[in-house]
């Protein structure tokens, strides 16, 4: 019996493993093993990515220096793995903060109709104008450069456009017949949000949470490449790009590694997430 159960265990496993596209396969292993390294950097990198070696300073990639060091000797593989943390930390809060600013907007405003929708509506129309990093850098001029000032203003960048989203997912819910029937049933207002709105208004946004960490990381790292995020010598991707972009005819690796694991990052979000889509899409017209 327990090797029958076995056996259908492993067939499904098979069936999932070749129902996905070798493409999300890939996306997938690299995030878990990012996130991995974010969690347990000396796992992977036992190398101490502050560590000065001023004699082994602009070593280009070898066996002994995977992804080269940098112009005080400091290893370029090691700071990677390490900046991992820092730029993994910053885009999930800052979707996390996003989202703490959207969706009650967005809810609101879907809920309310009225002169309330039309204020809140036309505020999120008139920030999603603005270009989000244009919005982040406004607020990092205003409140001062740093990891704390760079989560907010990143977070705060992309909201609009969540706020945006939530507000039409609720408008499309709130007369649908699900809705219509808990109101009938004399549900109170807040269940009806708790138990029908909210989380159908949410699933579609699953995976719009998963594209967005890669589009937070990018803004977050753009921020600290122009000097308003982490402050060298702080092994965050955008800071290790702005500190190595003088000796870039030089020393090429040391803007190229942070920033290839930026792309890598960003499209395997982008990857899992068009799956996520696909999914969704599929299972709502089946």
């Amino acid at each position: 019996m327990s090797e029958l159960i076995l056996k259908n265990k492993l067939n499904l496993q098979s069936l999932i493993i070749q129902s996905l596209p070798w493409g999300t396969i890939l996306a997938g292993l690299f995030l878990v093993a990012i996130i991995l390294a974010s969690i347990f950097p000396y796992l992977f990198a036992s190398t101490d990515p502050l560590a000065i070696n001023p004699e082994a300073a602009f070593q280009a990639p070898s066996w002994a220096h995977w992804f080269g060091t940098d112009q005080s000797g400091r290893d370029i593989y090691a700071r990677v793995i390490h900046g991992s943390q820092q730029s993994l930390t910053i885009g999930v809060l800052a979707i996390g903060l996003a989202f703490l600013i959207a969706i009650p907007l967005g809810v609101i405003a879907g809920l309310s109709g009225g002169w309330i929708d039309r204020v809140i509506g036309w505020v999120i129309e008139v920030l999603f104008a603005f270009p989000s990093l244009i919005l982040a850098l406004l607020f990092v001029a205003v409140f001062g450069a740093g990891i704390t000032q760079l989560i907010i203003a990143t977070g705060i960048g992309i909201a609009p456009g969540y706020a945006r989203m939530i507000r039409g997912q609720v408008l499309a819910a709130r007369h649908a017949g699900y809705v219509e029937s808990a109101r009938a049933l004399g549900h109170s207002p807040w269940r009806i949000i708790r138990r029908q709105l909210l989380p159908n208004a949410m699933r579609p946004l699953v995976v719009v949470v998963t594209m967005g960490i890669g589009q937070s990381i990018v803004w977050a790292s753009a921020l600290s490449f122009l000097g308003l995020g982490a402050k060298p010598p702080a092994p965050e991707w955008g800071t290790m790009m702005s500190a190595g972009r003088d000796f870039i005819a030089n020393a090429w690796w040391l803007t190229f590694f942070p920033g290839f694991f930026i792309l890598l990052t960003t499209l395997s979000t982008t990857v899992l997430g068009r799956y996520l889509q696909n999914r969704l899409e599929g299972r709502s017209h089946a």
